[in-house]
């Protein structure tokens, strides 16, 4: 993976080139990114400028064999651990090196994808992947050997939040006093999810979202597109280039969560008062719960943007505002006024509590019937006015 493959990020690039350059390479690092800011792609740019000993800011100018491995994702002394699950392939005790092929193939193909398009991947969507004390055991057993080349060995773990207690608790020394010349690069969308004894150990490098003349320039390198054509798409992807491909691609796989939340809005403004209309939200509910448990959690995350995008909208911000909702009859800006400072914080609240249960295997059904209860009374509740200023009693 070359440097230059990697959009934007220059300051990173050069922090990470420059610390390998003079010797300091930390043994634990935690690299902190949203979804599509391009975590995954460094970190495999970085391990390979490491064990190459690429020269110049770039993997070019080092053990070229070394080189070459990389480029196939096979050097022996890079190790990956990520989220698995049991699968039509693995019916127990899943762990990375049973997914190894599938692996190289999702980097290769989409090296800014997210744990869902992984999970796709492996056919496991209506599952919730996990990293595991069995992928803990393989990471210590790995880390154990010497290196094949005789110097640095990495150890590359992808969304290490789904690191489980378990597994969490195994690596906890490892990580802290790793063999020498062993490095961990921990990559994670959400860094609070990982335990503090691990996190502390770590060096943690924040990634910031991709700017949108970035994108913008990445898409157009593509083919086809105009330069305002390019802007709307930077903008529509809020710094997630993953996002960008898939609305340059006309991806529909957001489409369903358009439809689901907008009969959910609609239905939880007539059911104040309207039995039938309660009804129709549980009957919503059960339906939502049908789906797998990291396809509720992306759907719930997905209304949390709708309804932060509609508030903003609602307070003039609109050169913040970058959905743009396809179902016919829905209008964006009628929606907006009933989202705003009263109750923005209560809905936002009552999303992630949902996600929060719904990662605890809570019962969906149940979960998203409670929200939607929730979320009739708070659609309803009224704008607080605005003060003017007036002092006078």
């Amino acid at each position: 993976m070359q440097f230059s493959e990697i959009l934007g990020l220059s300051h990173i690039k050069s922090y990470l080139t420059t610390s390998v350059d003079r010797g300091r390479i930390p043994h634990a690092q935690l690299f902190v990114g949203a979804n599509g800011s391009g975590t995954l792609p460094m970190a495999i740019a970085y391990a390979q400028y490491i064990l190459c000993q690429n020269v110049a800011g770039e993997n070019t100018g080092g053990n070229p064999s070394c080189n070459i491995k990389f480029d196939h994702l096979a050097h022996p002394d890079l190790h990956f651990a990520y989220p698995v699950a049991t699968n039509d392939k693995v019916k127990k005790h899943p762990t990375a090196n049973h997914f190894a092929e599938e692996w190289r193939t999702f980097v290769k193909e989409n090296p800014y994808g997210s744990i869902f398009d992984w999970h796709l991947l492996l056919g496991i969507e209506k599952k919730q992947g996990q990293i595991g004390v069995d992928e803990a055991m393989e990471v210590v057993k790995k880390l154990s050997l010497k290196s094949y080349e005789g110097g640095y060995k990495v150890m590359l773990i992808w969304m290490a939040d789904k690191l489980n207690i378990a597994a969490s608790n195994k690596l906890l020394k490892l990580i802290e006093e790793p063999p020498e010349k062993t490095v961990f690069i921990l990559i994670t969308e959400k860094e609070e999810h990982i335990i503090q004894t691990i996190r502390s150990r770590c060096q943690s490098l924040h990634f910031p979202a991709l700017g949108e003349l970035v994108i913008k320039e990445a898409i157009q390198k593509l083919g086809g597109l105009s330069d305002s054509e390019a802007i709307k798409i930077a903008h529509q992807a809020n710094g997630d280039y993953r996002k960008a491909l898939q609305v340059l691609q006309h991806d529909n796989s957001n489409d369903p969560f358009e439809d689901w939340f907008i009969q959910w809005v609609r239905t939880a403004f007539r059911a104040k008062g309207n039995k039938s209309a309660v009804n129709e939200l549980i009957q919503w509910s059960e339906s939502i719960a049908t789906s797998g448990r990291e396809t509720q959690k992306k759907f719930l995350g997905y209304c949390l943007d709708f309804f932060r995008q509609a508030m903003l909208l609602n307070y003039g911000a609109k050169d913040l505002v970058f959905l743009e909702p396809k179902t016919s009859g829905f209008k964006l800006d009628k929606f907006a006024p009933f989202v705003h400072g009263a109750n923005i914080m209560e809905i936002s609240t009552e999303i992630q509590d949902a996600i929060y249960h719904i990662e605890r295997n809570g019962n969906a059904k149940i979960i998203l019937t409670d929200l939607s209860i929730k979320l009739t009374r708070l659609l309803h509740k009224k704008s607080a006015p605005i003060s003017n200023g007036d002092t006078n009693t």
